[in-house]
C-alpha cells in the first residue's frame, strides 16, 4: 500500500507509520499529554492561541478564557497524534474511524452540477478528504509543506482513496475549475490567510477584520457549483469520528466580494462555535491587517 523508497528512510516518516499501529484511543491519549506539556509552559501555540481568543471571545470571563485556551491545546495534541492513523493506517481502518454522518443529502445536487465543500481547521479535517472521494470524483488545490520528503508522504497519503491534487497556481486553479464544471467536487479549507491581497477583501471574523479569499466565491459563480460545508468532530475516549455536512449561507455566491467573504467567515465562525475546543486556534488568522491597523501577534 506504501511506496517504500527514500520516504521510508526519512525519520519522521518512520516515526508516524509507527505510531499508525496504535489504537486510536492511545494516540489521543498520548497527544492530549503533548498537549497538556504545552499547556504548562509558555509557547508560541500558546500565546497565538490566547490571542486570537481574547479577540474573537472579548465578553469571555478571564477564567473561562484561559481554559477554553488550555482546552483547544490539548485538542491540538490530539490533532497532530490522530494524523498518524489518518495517514498512514490501512484505509479500511480509517473509514472505519467514522461512526456517524449527518447531514449528507446535501452532497445531492442536479447531475453535473459541481459541489465546493468547505472544511475549517476543525476537528479532524484531514478524514473528510478520505472519505469524500470513496462515493465523489474529488480535486483540490494543495499547497505542499517546505520538506519535500515529508511532502511526498502527505501527499500520497491524502491520494490513497482516489482524491486528485493539484498545486495551488494557475494551472490547478483550471484543473479544479474544469472538474467543477463537469460535475466533480472539490474540497477547500476556508479560514486561511491568503499570500496576497490579490483574489481577496477584508472580512468581519468574529468581528475582527481578516483577508478572505475570494476563491469560492469565484468558483461558484463561474461553474454554477454548489457549496456546503463539513467538518468531523472529534468523538470523545478515542470514539472515532461524526461528519457534519452544513448549508452555506447563499450570500457566498453574491456578486459584491465583501458581501460574500462576510457570509463566509460567518458560516466558519457558526461552526467554530459548536465546538470551539477543536478549532485550530493557534493559527495567525489576522496578521494581515488593514492599512493603519497593527497586527496583533
Amino acid at each position: 500500500m506504501y511506496n517504500h523508497g527514500i520516504m521510508s528512510k526519512h525519520p519522521v516518516y518512520s516515526i508516524w507509520r509507527l505510531f499508525a499501529h496504535l489504537p486510536l484511543n492511545w494516540l489521543h491519549r498520548t497527544g492530549r499529554l503533548l498537549g497538556r506539556f504545552y499547556v504548562w509552559f509558555p509557547n508560541r501555540e500558546r500565546r497565538i492561541a490566547e490571542i486570537n481568543l481574547r479577540l474573537c471571545f472579548p465578553e469571555m470571563a478571564e477564567k473561562d478564557l484561559i481554559d477554553l485556551r488550555n482546552r483547544s491545546i490539548v485538542q491540538m495534541g490530539a490533532t497532530v497524534m490522530e494524523m498518524a492513523a489518518i495517514w498512514f493506517a490501512p484505509i479500511e481502518r480509517v473509514l472505519g474511524l467514522i461512526k456517524e454522518v449527518s447531514g449528507s443529502e446535501l452532497l445531492q445536487r442536479e447531475e453535473g452540477r459541481g459541489l465546493i465543500i468547505l472544511a475549517p481547521h476543525l476537528g479532524c479535517w484531514e478524514i473528510i478528504g478520505l472519505e469524500l472521494p470513496t462515493h465523489e470524483r474529488i480535486t483540490s488545490l494543495y499547497r505542499p509543506p517546505r520538506n519535500s520528503a515529508y511532502e511526498h508522504a502527505i501527499k500520497q497519503a491524502r491520494e490513497r482513496t482516489g482524491a486528485e491534487l493539484v498545486p495551488t497556481d494557475t494551472s490547478g486553479v483550471k484543473r479544479i475549475l474544469a472538474a467543477l464544471r463537469s460535475g466533480g467536487v472539490t474540497c477547500i479549507l476556508p479560514d486561511q490567510q491568503p499570500k496576497s491581497d490579490a483574489g481577496a477583501v477584508f472580512a468581519p471574523f468574529f468581528g475582527v477584520p481578516a483577508l478572505t479569499m475570494l476563491l469560492t466565491n469565484r468558483l461558484a459563480r463561474k461553474t454554477g457549483a454548489k457549496v456546503i460545508f463539513a467538518y468531523a468532530e472529534r468523538l470523545s475516549a478515542g470514539g472515532g469520528y461524526h461528519i457534519h455536512y452544513l448549508p452555506a449561507d447563499e450570500g457566498i455566491t453574491d456578486r459584491d466580494p465583501t458581501v460574500a467573504a462576510s457570509a463566509l467567515n460567518h458560516d466558519v465562525e457558526s461552526i467554530i462555535r459548536r465546538l470551539p475546543t477543536q478549532y485550530q486556534w493557534s493559527y495567525k488568522r489576522f496578521q494581515k491587517q488593514p492599512e493603519g491597523r497593527r497586527s496583533p501577534y
